[in-house]
């Protein structure tokens, strides 16, 4: 038996060495300089505040998972799932109970979803997955489902007493829609990680007042929020290309 788990523990760390390769080969000078420019920000502002190692990790593992799933790369599955445990220990500690249970009952099991998924739809050519983008009707359920989520587990934490609930909850909520739009590739789930990322923002401003929270978790929220626009942007851009030259395939075989 421990012959067998070990042979399947040494074949999945040959997968992810594998993926990590790949994924960190390739790039565009502006992906490299992002990567490195917005780690840098995180640590250089974390010494000089005298943060946590805890915090510093959480921000820095979190910022390479946003980047990377922003460019395709099935690897931002293993920084997240990194990030998800040390984040919901900052969380914990500023009373953020929505954040701790979101990370560990909810992106904890759908990294390692979202990690096979993305496996299934890697393009082999650029090493990236493929993208989607929904239809009217589906933004129209997704709108709908946000904000009856939102008001009520609003609703369960202001009963458990955290901090923000509303706006606690908000965070919560839109993060596991975003999550599920991230596993299925959807485009649109950055205009809700955009969301997110501002009100996420906001409870760690105000965090730092009250509880004295992580200045590189506030730092990283910042980040995240510029990688959702900066992604959107370039989703937007190849879901368009994809579907014209879906379109133009299409032309071509009916003609023929």
């Amino acid at each position: 038996m421990n012959n067998v788990t070990d042979d399947l523990t040494e074949d999945l760390i040959d997968v992810v060495i594998k993926d990590l390769k790949k994924d960190f080969t390739g790039w565009k000078k502006w992906q490299i300089v992002w990567m490195i420019l917005a780690n840098a920000v995180i640590l250089g502002v974390s010494v000089l505040q005298g943060d946590t190692v805890l915090g510093i990790m959480a921000s820095i593992t979190g910022v390479i998972c946003v980047i990377l799933c922003g460019m395709g790369k099935v690897s931002n599955y293993l920084f997240g799932t990194i990030n998800v445990v040390l984040y919901a220990l900052v969380a914990w500690r500023a009373k953020y109970y929505g954040d701790v249970m979101l990370n560990l009952l909810y992106y904890f099991p759908t990294n390692i979803l979202g990690w096979i998924a993305w496996k299934k739809n890697i393009d082999q050519e650029t090493n990236t997955v493929y993208k989607r983008r929904m239809t009217w009707k589906q933004d129209l359920i997704l709108l709908l489902v946000s904000v009856v989520g939102v008001f009520g587990y609003g609703y369960v934490l202001r009963l458990l007493g955290g901090n923000l609930p509303f706006v606690d909850s908000m965070s919560t909520v839109l993060s596991v829609i975003a999550q599920i739009l991230m596993i299925k590739r959807f485009m649109e789930q950055w205009v809700i990680w955009i969301v997110v990322d501002v009100v996420s923002v906001i409870m760690w401003v105000a965090a730092m007042f009250t509880e004295g929270a992580s200045i590189a978790v506030l730092m990283m929220w910042a980040v995240y929020l510029g990688n959702a626009v900066i992604m959107f942007i370039k989703w937007l851009k190849e879901t368009k290309q994809q579907e014209t030259g879906t379109a133009n395939n299409s032309e071509v075989t009916e003609a023929g």
